[in-house]
């Protein structure tokens, strides 16, 4: 049995070793807790960090709307390669902000319908802040008055041309990067007087496009140039087109002017041919294309001239983006309005940055100011689209001198001047440009 003293001492030693155990415990405590001043400093150098983050703006994001399947996809594939050479190289410059651009790709199908819908997932589901788009008219129009217009996401189409275009329901929010109809019509006339023609039929496609480039070239022809005109309109994806081109044939026309896309422009020149209505043609934009010439034939189409959307001949800012599309894609470029997705990415790039926000009404009204002189000159090029886009973030006026042109934009969108491109089908089954007619210079 543990005497008294015994216990007494046991008991000293327990309240020791609790005395030991509590006061560490506490050190521990005290030591695991920043000092006040140092908590505070840290969560305010939190905060502070994340409102820089929060001011700052997010990545631009652009999305390219073409047409990749369909009757325009061998033009539409090209322009998204001009499409994405403006991404990289934009990127490479440093980017917008400071951070990559990003983007999106969609393809109508040449269909205005599926056109709205894809513009539709960019904006409301991938959140892109700026559009690239559409190819053909109807379809840009589509887009323009119901999605982009009513969302305030600014918009460029590369080749999208028709006179509706200029008094669409867009508020001020649609652009373009290639002639307006009411100058590529009559520079279309001047070809086929020049030509020797006086008389001619008329065939076109029966949508926005189709009608605005017609009706602009037979206003020239025939006032300007004294000329007479059959048109008709024509259906796409028709079997066969012979009474149309009989119905053109009343004023025993000379030649015929083809205002058509590839699948039924085979079609009807086919049927003309073999049905011996015409010999001689005149061709819109949308027939510079090889797959015309291979369907077709040299033998009937060689020595047979055209107009398409030009470019400014043998610039600097030309010669550079050439060289590095072959560069990237180990080929030249073929057809029309692939440089002017790329000025479209680059303008945007541009706008953005001088508007420090990706904000869709602060990059419209940035459009104006990087497009046109006065202002430091910007071409297609890393090296000075890098310059370019330090100069925006400075504040500092912008002359874009793009690839195809310089993109000086009116009150409504359009082009104040530019080029229409001359070209011809060759005798070797190719196809050669021969000249521009230069337009507001």
């Amino acid at each position: 049995m543990m005497t008294i003293s015994r216990m007494i001492s046991a008991l000293g030693v327990l309240v020791f070793v609790l005395a030991l155990v509590v006061g560490c415990s506490g050190d521990g405590e005290q030591a695991a807790q920043p000092e006040p001043a140092a908590a505070e400093q840290g969560q305010a150098q939190t905060e502070a960090e994340a409102s820089d983050e929060d001011a700052s703006p997010g990545p631009l994001k652009i999305g390219f709307i073409g047409d990749l399947t369909g009757g325009l996809a061998e033009i539409g594939v090209e322009m998204r390669d001009g499409f994405l050479l403006a991404i990289e190289q934009v990127n490479e410059a440093g980017g917008v902000f400071g951070r990559p651009v990003e983007f999106v790709i969609g393809d109508t199908n040449t269909d205005p319908t599926i056109a709205v819908e894809e513009a539709r997932r960019m904006i409301e589901i991938e959140g892109v802040h700026v559009i690239v788009g559409a190819h053909a008219s109807a379809n840009t129009l589509a887009i323009a008055e119901s999605v982009t217009g009513p969302a305030g996401i600014p918009q460029i189409s590369p080749a999208s041309s028709s006179p509706q275009l200029a008094v669409a329901n867009d508020d001020d929010f649609l652009f373009r990067a290639t002639l307006n109809d009411e100058v590529q019509g009559p520079a279309l006339a001047q070809l086929v007087r020049e030509q020797g023609y006086t008389n001619v039929g008329v065939i076109y496609r029966d949508d926005a496009w189709g009608q605005g480039i017609a009706d602009a070239f037979e206003a020239s022809f025939t006032e300007a140039w004294g000329g007479e005109v059959v048109k008709v309109a024509v259906a796409p994806q028709q079997t066969s087109y012979l009474s149309e081109l009989q119905q053109t044939l009343t004023n025993e026309p000379e030649a015929l002017v083809m205002l058509a896309y590839v699948p039924e422009g085979s079609i009807i020149l086919r049927e003309a041919i073999e049905h011996e209505l015409y010999e001689l043609f005149v061709f819109g934009p949308t027939s510079r294309n090889p797959s015309l010439l291979e369907a077709i034939g040299a033998e009937h189409l060689g020595g047979m001239h055209g107009t398409a959307p030009g470019t400014a001949p043998g610039t600097e800012s030309a010669l550079l983006w050439e060289a590095a599309f072959i560069g990237r894609f180990e080929r030249p470029y073929g057809f029309p309005y692939t440089k002017q997705v790329y000025d479209a990415v680059v303008a945007f790039a541009l706008a953005a940055e001088a508007a420090q926000s990706t904000e869709g009404a602060a990059i419209r009204d940035q459009l104006r100011r990087i497009g046109g002189a006065p202002g430091l000159q910007v071409f297609a090029d890393v090296g000075s689209i890098r310059l370019g886009l330090e100069a925006a973030r400075n504040g500092e006026d912008l002359d874009y001198e793009g690839a195809a042109q310089s993109l000086e934009w009116d009150e409504v969108g359009d082009l104040a001047s530019g080029y229409v491109g001359i070209w011809r089908f060759t005798d070797e089954g190719g196809i050669e440009d021969t000249g521009v007619i230069p337009y507001g210079e």
